[in-house]
């Protein structure tokens, strides 16, 4: 015990506190920085202006009285579509923005070259500018579901189909990665009269309240590098909770971890110090779902889970720890973050702001909605034994359910929730055909996808080492082989729907 405060008090001499205060990283399962998710390294060639274009779509499609409209964005690119105009590409979009470097760059448009479709990508009711009401309260996102976004995407279909003058006989292939990977599943069992085939990628087509395994397959990717990673990461987490029960140990903490407010303060709020190690847990889950996936933001192309194991298992920089720490301040580094904010109350206030201006409309409090309304998917600490320590179980996700949205959205109403969801698509014994499932072994989130085949029309792509929507990234000459497989294999299943 002594041993370790002196290592570590030698440590936090070496490290600068900034000022200032930021937002998490990693929630949910998304990437909350915008510039960590961004496609700008791609080099769009031109304006994404030359692609933008507004559709009149329905408020409620569930409510024949309704007579409400509001305008969603879409991409078109027809700069590939041959002249029978009898194919046609949808990238499906998620829960954030709509990117127009899609409709120029990515495996799709590799496929387009070869398919010759026109090229269309839909934004999501709720998310980027699809605005579809004034602000974002409670009561206006009832509006927001996969069940709405479905029938949004039909009545796109059916009014591009005119607008743009496609054959009678037009073939719609609906792309999509993660949950936008599942709704292009869903399309197709839905709307098979619409959608000839679909590409479906890292889908997490079983909704699960309490989604443990995640952070299992964390634990397998850090063991893949090396015991010795996994060890540091473990003792690393046993070190913050022993330094957590002492002053000095609070204070250490504090400049280790480059804190925006002292944890001493808040050592006795169960819910701030759950927020704390969700946070840590999340930076080396954000980098694992992601590791070398070929989405290249400037910042952080080059932050991969060797790199974080390099950093847990290099003995020179103290204890475990201080290399925790480091991992920590790297990720405040790459998302220009300048402190480490665990504060729960900070975090629910800024996803209780209904503006379209406030920090969490780019898609952290819509996403979180629909975890609470739809699927669950909450990465807790419940999984045992847990690396990562033991703060953040289910009650901590549902808690948050509770406090942003309302008393209504409690345990109860959760697992209603995910039930009916399951009922309502299949979970993983979905029916349908002309659909590929593509997940990577290193994505956490193959734990809730089909990766095995079970239906000859419907086959399953299991990229070993591959990484959430890899396959969908632009191609690099450090793709490994089963990752170039992969799109090959995808390429040969679109053209046997095609007939082509």
């Amino acid at each position: 015990m002594t041993k370790l405060f002196v290592l570590i008090s030698i440590a936090v001499l070496l490290c600068i506190v900034e000022t200032g205060h930021c937002w998490r990283f990693f929630y949910n399962g998304r990437v909350v920085d915008k510039d960590y998710q961004n496609t700008k390294s791609w080099n769009l060639q031109s304006s994404p202006s030359k692609y933008e274009r507004w559709f009149t779509q329905k408020l409620d499609h569930f409510n024949p009285n309704d007579e409400r409209t509001w305008k969603q964005r879409y991409y078109v690119n027809d700069e590939f579509v041959n002249k029978q105009r009898n194919i046609a590409f949808l990238m499906i979009g998620g829960e954030g923005e709509a990117s127009a470097d899609w409709m120029e760059s990515g495996a799709w448009i590799d496929y387009a070259k070869e398919f010759k479709p026109i090229c269309f990508q839909l934004e999501h009711r709720y998310y980027g500018k699809s605005h579809p009401t004034e602000d974002l309260r409670t009561k206006n996102l009832k509006f927001l579901s996969s069940q709405q976004a479905l029938v949004d995407v039909a009545y796109f279909i059916e009014n591009m189909n005119i607008q743009y003058e496609l054959s009678p006989d037009v073939k719609w292939i609906a792309f999509g990665g993660s949950y936008p990977g599942s709704l292009a599943a869903w399309l197709r069992q839905k709307y098979p009269h619409l959608v000839h085939g679909a590409m479906s990628a890292s889908g997490p087509l079983l909704a699960e309240l309490n989604f443990d395994q995640y952070f299992k397959v964390v634990e397998d990717d850090l063991r893949l590098y090396s015991d010795d990673c996994l060890n540091a990461v473990q003792e690393g987490t046993i070190q913050v909770n022993t330094l957590l029960k002492h002053k000095l140990g609070q204070r250490n903490l504090d400049t280790l971890f480059k804190l925006c407010d002292p944890i001493g303060r808040n050592v006795e709020n169960s819910l701030d110090i759950s927020n704390f190690f969700s946070t840590l847990a999340g930076n080396f889950a954000g980098i694992a779902q992601y590791n070398k996936d070929n989405r290249k933001s400037n910042r952080q192309h080059n932050v991969t889970l060797d790199v974080l194991c390099n950093i847990m298992v290099n003995q020179s920089i103290g204890p475990q720890i201080t290399r925790l720490s480091a991992v920590n301040n790297l990720i405040l580094s790459i998302t220009n973050q300048e402190c480490l904010d665990y504060k729960y109350d900070k975090m629910i206030s800024e996803l209780r702001n209904i503006s379209w201006d406030s920090i969490t409309s780019e898609g952290g409090r819509q996403w979180t909605y629909q975890t609470c309304t739809e699927f669950g998917f909450y990465q807790t600490s419940d999984y045992k034994p847990q690396i990562f320590g033991d703060k953040f179980p289910l009650d901590f996700s549902v808690q948050q359910c509770t406090d942003i949205f309302g008393p209504r959205y409690n345990l109860t109403f959760l697992q209603d929730a995910v039930e009916r969801t399951n009922i309502m698509y299949g979970a993983l014994n979905i029916d349908v055909t002309n659909v590929v499932f593509v997940h990577g072994s290193v994505d956490p989130w193959h734990a809730l996808g089909i990766t095995k085949t079970l239906e000859n029309r419907a086959p399953a792509i299991y990229i070993e080492g591959g990484a959430h929507c890899s396959n969908m990234y632009p191609k690099s000459e450090n793709d490994t082989p089963q990752l170039r497989a992969a799109r090959v294999q995808i390429q040969q299943l679109i053209g046997s729907w095609l007939d082509l």
